[in-house]
């Protein structure tokens, strides 16, 4: 089966209104794809059901394939390994842990995983350090600022080496120079990893440096 993401005949509702109307969408393995479109298209449902964070509405017809992986098929307890060991995530607000360090932060969902916790800190340890904020590695996030708040949750979505990265906004939060930093250590990364990338942005410039810009509007994919 092809890597990448294959997603067919997805729907969402909730309740009565109509939030997704039959996307039909592939995604190469290796690309950085921006979802681009106006507030209120379903830009960020549809990153969250192709990241197995919510469910599309039953149907039969209904394919979303992750890394080979038919993931509307899956118990929610095979789905929840299948997310931890394939599948990163950065959001807008970083949604780091208040009361943990940045390191620690940045271990967790390794520790979730039951992954051996010396060498998980050892990478950690190292991926704060790629990130530049090695100095920072044992402040809580109310001691950091936002950019390397960001830049932690970038590192957290990269602890378990993940195949596929989602982001939703993740330089809605920040002044330009950090956004320009943020975006760059993206196409780094992918150079470095090959992980696949999926981002949901309001940035003209990071869409534009996409390998592919997805337009979202009323529900539907216009190009």
């Amino acid at each position: 089966m092809k890597k990448g993401i294959i997603c067919d005949n997805l729907f969402k509702s909730y309740g009565d209104l109509a939030v997704l109307k039959g996307i039909d969408l592939k995604i190469e393995s290796g690309e950085i794809v921006a979802i681009v479109g106006p507030s209120g298209a379903g830009k960020t449902t549809l990153l969250h059901i192709l990241g197995t964070l919510d469910n599309a509405d039953p149907n039969t017809n209904t394919i979303i394939n992750i890394e080979g992986v038919s993931v509307n098929k899956m118990s929610p307890v095979r789905l929840a390994e299948f997310r931890n060991k394939n599948l990163g995530f950065i959001f807008q607000f970083h949604e780091l842990l208040p009361e943990f360090t940045a390191l620690e932060n940045v271990c967790m969902p390794g520790w979730i995983g039951n992954h051996d916790s010396i060498k998980i800190k050892e990478r950690a340890t190292g991926l704060l350090s790629q990130m530049g904020i090695s100095d920072r590695a044992h402040h809580k996030p109310q001691e950091l600022s936002g950019g390397e708040q960001q830049r932690v949750a970038v590192a957290r979505a990269l602890i378990n080496e993940p195949k596929i990265i989602f982001a939703d906004e993740p330089s809605g939060n920040l002044d330009s120079d950090n956004a320009t930093s943020l975006h760059e250590i993206f196409f780094k990364l992918r150079d470095q990893t090959g992980c696949t990338m999926v981002i949901v942005t309001h940035n003209d410039k990071l869409a534009e440096m996409a390998d592919r810009k997805i337009i979202l509007k009323d529900g539907k994919i216009m190009s």
